[in-house]
């Protein structure tokens, strides 16, 4: 039990649901992530100011938008 034997492509494969990679990957130091926290945010807080400019130009042209020649 615990094993996943299932053809793919052709070929057997096996894994255990309850392995952990071996590979870590890259590990990023305590600077990077410190690093990609701080831009994660920043792009955050330009988005919400994106969609608060939106929502304020959409209060202040008011429904004269929708009235328009097609």
């Amino acid at each position: 039990m615990g094993w996943a034997d299932r053809p793919l492509g052709g070929v057997i494969v096996g894994v255990a649901m309850n392995e952990q990679p071996k590979d870590e990957g890259i590990v990023l130091t305590e600077a990077q992530k410190r690093t990609r926290r701080s831009r994660s945010i920043a792009i955050a807080l330009v988005l919400a100011a994106l969609v608060v400019l939106f929502y304020a130009m959409t209060l202040v042209k008011g429904p004269i938008v929708l009235i328009r020649p097609i």
